[in-house]
């Protein structure tokens, strides 16, 4: 731990002194509803049987066609320069399949839960985008373990950096030092250093049209220990063109797309999902 210390206050350092000289004015608390919706697509991965162990069901799940629910919200505090936000996403997509003469197949390509608590402070404060250092917590699990194995996918994360953030764009654009602490497997609790590059972007096209695209990339650069499917480098990306129906309701085709390395694995494993999300998107205020 003592190392992590001083990896995330050497990260910190070259901000800090500026953080005494911003005034803080104004207070906003905001229910945002990113996004709440029902997504319709067809998957191709790539080198499954590679990964047929790994707890990452994007990695080790079937081509097929299925249907995937969606629920990312965000409780946003703001007060003057300092911005913290409190998030839960989750998703959820499981294709059932029944050959004749055959045992029915149950497969999921996608099943994630994000806890996150993320921290902004705007050191420097232009025309349209702020600048300063973020820090973030985070726990991601799963509903189902993969592969009907009884590990569940169950990682902690802190992080620390630099972001470009509360822009008509740029919502966050991060580039952080990643702890994680991964106890996935119960005897084999794993530490990991990391570096990581993160983003979340929104442009409006025109009136009722937005695209917008949110991902990261991590590599991975320390292991405590040799755990099998650790990975080395991990890439997903999401893109969407959503097109307002009627009131919060948009409709748009949508692309998302995982790409990783485990340690132990000659090739990389990928998962492309392509499709179109119906959503519920909104905000309230609640100050």
């Amino acid at each position: 731990m003592k190392k992590v210390s001083v990896f995330v206050y050497a990260l910190m350092a070259p901000v800090m002194g500026f953080a005494s000289d911003v005034d803080l004015e104004g207070k906003e608390l905001i229910l945002n509803i990113r996004r709440i919706g029902l997504e319709m697509s067809k998957t191709t991965v790539n080198n499954s049987t590679e990964y047929h162990t790994s707890p990452i069901s994007a990695l080790s799940a079937d081509s097929q066609e299925f249907i995937k629910g969606i629920f990312d919200t965000a409780l946003e505090y703001t007060h003057g320069r300092l911005d913290w936000d409190n998030s839960l996403f989750m998703e959820y997509g499981r294709t059932e399949v029944k050959p004749y003469h055959e045992h029915r197949i149950t497969n999921e390509s996608a099943d994630k839960i994000l806890l996150t608590s993320n921290l902004n402070y705007a050191c420097w404060d232009y025309d349209s985008f702020k600048l300063g250092p973020m820090a973030r917590a985070s726990y991601e699990t799963e509903f189902v373990p993969a592969n009907d194995s009884d590990n569940r996918l169950k990682v902690l994360r802190g992080m620390a950096g630099f972001a470009v953030f509360d822009s008509p764009i740029i919502k966050d654009l991060h580039i952080a030092g990643l702890y994680e602490y991964d106890f996935t497997y119960g005897h084999q609790q794993v530490s990991k250093l990391a570096g990581e590059l993160g983003w979340r972007l929104e442009y409006d096209v025109r009136e009722g049209v937005k695209l917008s695209t949110d991902g990261y990339y991590r590599e991975y650069f320390e292991h405590s220990i040799d755990v099998l499917m650790d990975l080395e480098r991990d890439l997903s990306v999401v893109g969407r063109l959503d097109t307002n129906l009627w009131g919060d309701f948009t409709m748009g085709p949508y692309v998302q797309y995982r790409l990783a390395k485990a340690r132990d694995a000659e090739n990389y494993g990928s998962n492309l999902i392509i499709g179109i999300s119906f959503n519920y998107i909104t905000k309230f205020g609640l100050d």
